[in-house]
């Protein structure tokens, strides 16, 4: 899987052409806050030393149960963009209005627009739907990301538009290396026909979709399985030979090991919110591409 292209997995290492000389004097970094850390790789990574990043959900916390401390409201209260993932992930869900009523002016900004959504529960068509919940993990699939990417550098363009040659320059170096980051994974995927994995947790599902992988989830819409429901998920693990279940570090879970138990194999976590977005994806398709059966 290693390629050149990813042989430090540095972001840092993307160089935008260098602005002209009229735009050097650039007033001081914008402050900017993301849900999530893997999101401060993208806005760091379009922004570069024009933004600072401030990452509500630290790593290694859930979304899921997170809660903002005093001083992360204080700094928003400063903070004039959010970036937020804007695809129904319950921190943002749950806090929105808190946060914006701290800082009025803040300007959020979806950067999941122009993305189809996947319903959780429509095996993996999308739909329209507004009363359907969608898959909020746009961000496992790098195509999403290029889109995700876009509209950050919009964002940053309207917030500071003597900047803009400086951010397109970056936004275009990042998309180019997302493009490749994609075929990568294309690449490791192309001959290994229909593949199953089995995840506690639905994240990856765009993941999937992309990458023709088959994934069976423990969990549905956020909701543990009946015994019945689990029941024929051991079965049809056992039936396929699945090896492993995998997790997620920011919410392990018994379950998991007990149904690892039951099929003869083992948990294996992989993250779906690790900040070094692109290392911890190549990490993850090496593990899927051994695993998957």
């Amino acid at each position: 899987m290693a390629s050149a292209v990813f042989g430090c997995g540095c972001i840092n290492d993307i160089t935008p052409v260098a602005p002209s000389s009229g735009e050097m004097n650039h007033t001081a970094p914008l402050p900017v806050a993301v849900t999530i850390p893997p999101y401060r790789e993208f806005a760091e990574a379009v922004g570069g030393d024009r933004v600072t990043v401030m990452v509500m959900v630290p790593p290694g916390a859930s979304p899921h149960t997170y809660e903002p401390t005093p001083g992360q409201l204080k700094a928003l209260s400063e903070t004039p963009l959010y970036l937020a993932v804007g695809t129904g992930i319950e921190f943002e869900d749950a806090w929105m209005k808190r946060l914006t009523s701290v800082n009025p002016g803040m300007q959020v900004v979806d950067t999941s627009a122009g993305i189809t959504l996947v319903s959780t529960d429509a095996g993996g068509i999308p739909i329209t739907d507004g009363s359907i919940r969608y898959d909020p993990h746009v961000w496992l699939s790098p195509v999403n990301v290029r889109i995700i990417a876009r509209n950050i550098a919009d964002a940053y363009i309207t917030e500071s538009p003597d900047d803009a040659a400086y951010f397109e320059a970056r936004y275009a170096a990042y998309d180019a290396y997302l493009a490749r980051l994609d075929e990568e994974i294309t690449e490791v995927f192309a001959d290994a026909g229909e593949k199953t994995v089995l995840v506690y947790h639905p994240a990856w599902g765009y993941y999937a979709d992309r990458y023709g992988l088959s994934m069976t989830s423990v969990e549905a819409d956020g909701k543990e399985p009946s015994p019945a429901t689990l029941k024929t998920i051991i079965t049809a693990a056992e039936e396929k030979g699945i090896p492993v279940i995998f997790a997620s570090p920011e919410s392990p879970t018994r379950n998991a090991q007990a149904i690892a138990d039951e099929i003869g194999g083992s948990v294996v976590y992989i993250s779906p919110l690790a900040e070094n977005y692109t290392e911890n994806l190549m990490q993850v398709t090496g593990a899927f591409r051994t695993w998957a059966v």
